[in-house]
């Protein structure tokens, strides 16, 4: 059986079970009825069954209780498992929310900023394995149970359970009553509507997580990266044993190694363009060794840039990025490219890691961390936005499926926006819509081919500007002191 066919949305199977509920017609049979030809019960009140049961033990009170299981489709999401849990004796009950799929080659971080009320509404799925903040009253839920909510549910729920025992802390633990107080006032004053605009955060190691997307993301208050797992977390993902270690065959065949210099170190020596370097790694997705290549190239009129490519052979992972390097320059770098036809998408884009790609005409706003660095075309980094955005907003179908919905529990006026949405992208993408491509980089370390080089290119525009406030303090330069750093004698 497909996972089309287990993980139905929750609407269709409630559709079925009223369809199967409806009375049917009555007929007069005056022949005598036969077991052969009589209907199973059970087997048509599987058929309506939208969820399954399972007989358990109840953990308060040692009675058996009923478990229920939904398998479902989460919009712009994926697959989950909802868990319900009820025992009738002391009447306990407990849900949780479980990923059906698997770990996720890479872990992924989602921030949201929220500024009106309804912002509260964006829905939140946190793993078992997930780590939720929300940044201004440096409160974090830690890892546990999965749950299946929206920000204000999440927030509603934390506030409960800081508030529990908290008559008790009063007389027995003051100073810990007080500190609560605070926290329980200011996220009071949050779900208030007092308090806007804060920041709520996820970060899952196992990228099973989602926030909710806002629709209209121009003022970049949503946004999503990915990283690479640590070793402690793919050990907490049970993904490595503590014993497992790379043979030593591999370690020594992935000593990396000056091209004609025998024996002498990486760390010695100057790195060579356009050779390929190789270096012993650890596999994202499945945690056992694999390697890491690495090239310097020199693009003209930039600079040199170092691609990185990491491919296992175990599990069949693959990723590349593109690292700049040289020193901070004083001001950020503006680029801005007409798009007018096919030529233009094809010409060569570096975007680094801390650069904002902005297509207004496109309604597209791509926040610094997002597709990590790359070097690729103007029509390959819209294209791969384009994959990656339908992957999360229409998961489980095909990325050129232009008939993709998000799911019957989407609402009709989110689905026609991204329809829309995705349907100007892609006349951009085929050449059919002109726009305009923006790139601001606080390290001037993007970079757009020029048709005209080293003359002028009419159709880019390179502005230097000064670094904003916030922009110094994400890159951690507000906090660098370069003079005057001597201490007094």
């Amino acid at each position: 059986m497909s996972s089309g066919e287990l993980f139905q949305d929750v609407g269709k199977q409630v559709s079925g079970m009223q369809r199967a509920a409806e009375p049917l017609p009555v007929t007069i049979d005056t022949t005598t009825p036969t077991t052969d030809g009589a209907p199973d019960s059970k087997d048509a009140d599987e058929d309506v069954r939208i969820g399954d049961e399972i007989e358990s033990l109840c953990m308060n009170c040692e009675e058996n209780g009923i478990t229920r299981l939904l398998l479902t489709k989460i919009p712009y999401f994926r697959e989950v498992i909802i868990m319900s849990f009820y025992c009738p004796h002391c009447h306990f009950k407990n849900s949780e929310v479980q990923s059906a799929g698997e770990i996720q080659e890479r872990g992924c971080k989602s921030t949201l900023k929220l500024r009106v009320p309804g912002d509260f509404a964006r829905q939140v799925v946190k793993s078992d394995s997930c780590v939720a903040r929300f940044e201004e009253l440096e409160l974090e839920i830690p890892a546990g149970r999965g749950q299946l909510s929206n920000v204000e549910g999440l927030l509603r729920m934390t506030v409960e359970d800081l508030e529990f025992g908290q008559p008790s802390r009063r007389s027995l633990q003051p100073r810990i009553f007080e500190k609560l107080e605070v926290v329980i006032e200011k996220a009071k004053g949050m779900l208030e509507g007092k308090a806007f605009p804060f920041t709520f955060s996820i970060d899952d190691p196992a990228g099973n997580s989602f926030v909710e997307p806002p629709l209209d993301n121009n003022d970049g208050s949503w946004s999503r990266s990915e990283y690479n797992r640590t070793p402690a977390q793919n050990e907490m993902l049970s993904l490595r044993a503590d014993d497992e270690k790379a043979p030593s065959n591999v370690q020594a065949q992935m000593v990396p190694q000056i091209p004609g210099a025998p024996g002498e170190a990486l760390e010695d020596a100057e790195i060579v363009a356009d050779e390929i370097y190789s270096f012993p790694a650890s596999c994202p997705g499945c945690a056992k060794p694999c390697s890491t290549h690495m090239k310097m190239v020199d693009i003209p009129h930039f600079k040199q840039v170092v691609i990185m490519s990491t491919a296992c052979e175990h599990c069949g992972y693959k990723s590349n990025e593109v690292k700049t390097g040289g020193a901070v320059p004083d001001k950020g770098r503006r680029i801005t490219l007409k798009v007018q036809d096919a030529e233009d998408l094809s010409r060569d884009i570096l975007k680094s890691e801390s650069c904002v790609l902005i297509c207004p005409e496109l309604k597209l706003h791509v926040e610094p961390g997002t597709l990590g660095g790359r070097f690729t075309t103007v029509e390959g980094i819209l294209s791969q936005v384009r994959n990656d955005l339908k992957s999360q907003i229409f998961h489980g179908v095909g990325k050129e499926d232009s008939t993709a919905h998000g799911g019957d529990s989407a609402e009709s006026e989110s689905k026609a926006k991204w329809v829309a949405f995705f349907a100007d992208l892609d006349a951009g993408i085929s050449g059919e819509k002109p726009f305009t491509m923006i790139l601001q980089d606080p390290l001037a370390s993007s970079y757009v081919q020029s048709l005209f080089a080293p003359d002028p290119d009419p159709q880019i525009a390179t502005e230097d500007y000064e670094r904003t406030e916030e922009e110094k303090e994400d890159l951690g330069l507000a906090d660098i002191k370069t003079e005057g750093y001597e201490p007094d004698e």
